[in-house]
């Protein structure tokens, strides 16, 4: 299976200026608006940025830190910096072996020495446990009976803000509870007694706290020169597309438009265009009419100047991963929503045109897993649309904004940010709000244009 390339091919500290993300992370983060300040997935094949403190390590072929001495009682990998306080940082794990029920695989935050940390354990028992680690001192914050096995991947987070410390698995909250060990201190990728691969480590500053106006300058992703596409391109070609076009890899359409899939209506049973293996990228493609359902990435997946000329039941549904980008490109004519959020996780939406919808985004409100969701929108024109994201704010979902341009609404009546209370799967999430609050929906009026 191939992985998705993180920005960058090294350990990367984010910045928006000199030193304005690790002093922001060090004063305890409070923006409102979460900003990714640390990302490695061990592409270069190294661990340039990493401090090693037991174990055996390496990179291997395919990008992956392993661990591979079962025998190490404590085998850690630390990065980042001592003065973080509130952050998230997530990684995907996968243990290979385990030597007990008790040996562990995992993720640390806020460790202040190599034997000082919150961890999130993926345990030999196949339980996942949120620990305060003070030493040979253990105390289980919360835990989880999860089936763990090894050779499956498991993607971990961890959430500080202030004394809250909350875990989560594969999207899930596992665990959530105040403890006062560590105020502050560095990301790290811990075994015990066990082996394992680690990739994709992102730390992004939102903490799960709840600030309050947020400051213009501070977006993610960072902010880029590139303006929303100004027109809509004139295809190349035209094929006609009889079954769904699986993707692994790249797919490089050239600006060829496909058509050819379902009836162009809201059936949910339609399939897709294109269906998108974990780490895939989708790029310069034209989705015309018929299109189905659009696209489907079955895990994290890029989508580059991708342009729906007329959306069927969805655009691009994000079903597996946690990490979703989709940047440049448009779509348009979208009776309901055009990007449908299924899976955990961050949908990233930036240098993107939207006219004539209903939502541009949506975290699905009755799917049947209640994952907490977010979606960071950047540099994006929106035309005749009722509402530029909803979200669950009962599950945690958020919504970022930052340079958002409306065109001819002299009413002002596009929604900005909707809230809706999620609901089980069979039943109808209900609207309970909206507008900018700093801890669901966060923008400020700056961070939107009207023209």
């Amino acid at each position: 299976m191939q992985k998705r390339r993180l920005p960058g091919r090294r350990p990367l500290l984010l910045a928006l200026g000199a030193g304005v993300t690790v002093a922001a992370l060090a004063a305890g983060m409070t923006s409102a608006l979460a900003a990714t300040v640390f990302s490695d997935d061990f592409s270069d094949g190294n661990t340039s940025g990493w401090s090693k403190s037991g174990g055996t390590w390496a990179v291997d072929g395919s990008g992956v830190l392993n661990q591979s001495n079962a025998g190490s009682e404590l085998a850690r990998q630390f990065a980042g910096d001592t003065g973080w306080t509130n952050y998230s940082v997530s990684a995907r794990v996968r243990p290979t072996s385990f030597g007990s029920s008790s040996a562990l695989v995992g993720l640390a935050a806020r460790a202040t020495s190599s034997t000082k940390m919150y961890r999130l354990a993926l345990l030999g028992s196949g339980r996942a446990e949120l620990q305060a680690v003070n030493g040979s001192s253990v105390t289980t914050i919360g835990s989880a009976s999860l089936g763990v096995g090894t050779g499956t991947w498991y993607t971990l987070r961890i959430e500080t803000s202030g004394s809250t410390i909350r875990g989560f698995v594969n999207g899930t909250q596992i665990a959530s509870g105040s403890n006062s060990l560590a105020a502050a201190g560095r990301i790290g990728l811990v075994t015990a007694y066990a082996s394992g691969g680690f990739d994709d480590v992102l730390v992004d500053s939102s903490g799960g706290g709840t600030p309050t106006t947020p400051p213009p300058t501070t977006t993610t992703p960072p902010p880029t020169t590139t303006p929303p596409p100004s027109g809509w391109p004139t295809p190349t070609s035209s094929q006609k597309v009889d079954a769904t076009i699986p993707v692994s890899g790249t797919f490089d359409g050239g600006l060829k438009r496909y058509y050819g899939i379902g009836d162009g209506g809201q059936s949910e049973s339609q399939d897709p265009m294109f269906e998108l293996a974990a780490g895939a990228t989708l790029r310069n493609v034209i989705i015309g009419a018929p299109a189905g359902d659009g696209v489907h990435c079955e895990g994290n997946c890029t989508l580059i100047n991708v342009w729906w000329e007329d959306v069927g039941e969805d655009a691009a549904t994000f079903r597996g991963g946690t990490t979703y980008t989709v940047d440049g490109g448009g779509a348009r004519s979208a009776s309901d929503k055009v990007f449908q959020h299924n899976g955990s996780g961050t949908v990233y939406i930036r240098n993107f045109r939207v006219e004539n919808a209903g939502k541009l985004y949506r975290a699905c409100g009755n799917c049947s897993t209640s994952y907490q969701r977010h979606v960071v929108i950047d540099n994006v024109l929106v035309r005749d649309t009722d509402a530029i994201a909803g979200i669950n704010t009962n599950w945690g979902d958020t919504a970022r904004f930052s340079r958002i341009t409306i065109v001819g609404d002299e009413d002002r009546e596009t929604s900005i940010c909707v809230k809706y209370k999620g609901v089980p799967k069979g039943s109808e999430p209900t609207k309970i709000g909206e507008g900018a609050d700093g801890v669901n929906c966060f923008y400020s009026p700056s961070d939107i244009t009207y023209q």
